[in-house]
Formats: C-alpha cells, structure tokens, sequence
C-alpha cells in the first residue's frame, strides 16, 4: 500500500507523457515552416521572445531562458523560458509563430519525483517505488508461469507413464 499513490502518479503522469504530442494542453504543437536553414540572430529570437505578449517576457534576459530547441528540419527554435512558457519562433524572419504554456517539464518533474524535494523524493521515494514495482512484476511472471510449468511436467510424466 506504500507505493500506491507514488505509483499511480507515475503512471497517469508517464500517460500525460506517451500523449504530449497529441495533447496541446500538455506540449503545444510545434509549427511549421519551409525555412530549413536558420538564418536568425540569437539577439533577433531574444528581441522576439521580449516584444510577445506576454508580462513576463517584456523585459526578458538570457537568464531568464532556460534552454532553445533549433529544428531546422522544422524551421523553428523553441525558446523554452524558465517561467514555462514556450516560445516559437520562425528560424528565417525570426517573427513568433506561437506562444504557450509548456506543461511537459512538469509534468515530467512530477513523474521522476523531483518536483517535490529534488534528488530525496526521487531517489528515496520514486526510486525504491520502482523497484518495488520491478519485484511485483518479476514474481507475477513468476506466478505466471509455475502452473505452466507444473502442467507440462505432468503432461511430461503421464506420456512417460504411457511408453512402455
């Protein structure tokens, strides 16, 4: 019963996660453009990221992003701030093509275990909820296949019994 409630959090949150590219409230869809080479500036996206609409963003520095996701492939660059939001922006004119929240991060904070107490919630509590998952299911393959096993070993010794 320890692991109940851990578990079914990594379980409805690992579904969140499966289902992120089909579920805009959890990742918003990425855009598309036929740009495949990127010709933006890294001050152009951050003067992009700062003239959106958003509060957060007007007076945005680079502290204030977290990371940039380049898709050339895709014509994009995800600006990706720390507040959550997500930026996309066309990697040729640099001008936004969308604004959202990013859910996925959190979620998957949620799903290791770190967004309660970092590294003790997910190595004291998430980690031993694993493998005590890993254990229920290696002895429920184990009741599995013992009645498997009895019934070929008696098949085994009523043909034996059978050959004179």
């Amino acid at each position: 019963m320890a692991i109940a409630l851990p578990l079914l959090l990594v379980i409805v949150t690992g579904i969140a996660l499966q289902l992120k590219k089909q579920i805009a409230w959890v990742q918003p869809p990425e855009q598309r453009t036929e740009v495949r080479e990127p010709s933006v500036a890294w001050e152009q996206i951050l003067q992009t990221v700062r003239a959106s609409d958003g509060s957060a963003t007007k007076d945005a520095t680079w502290k204030q992003v977290d990371r940039i996701d380049v898709r050339p492939s895709k014509g994009i660059a995800k600006v990706l701030m720390k507040d959550g939001w997500e930026l996309q922006v066309d990697l040729e004119s640099g001008r936004l093509l969308q604004r959202a929240i990013r859910r996925s991060d959190w979620i998957e904070s949620l799903h290791d275990g770190s967004f309660f107490a970092g590294d003790y919630s997910k190595l004291g509590i998430f980690l031993p909820v694993a493998l005590a998952l890993l254990g229920l299911w290696g002895t429920g393959l184990w009741m599995l296949w013992q009645p498997i096993a009895a019934r070929r070993r008696q098949q085994a010794r009523r043909a034996a019994n059978l050959t004179p």
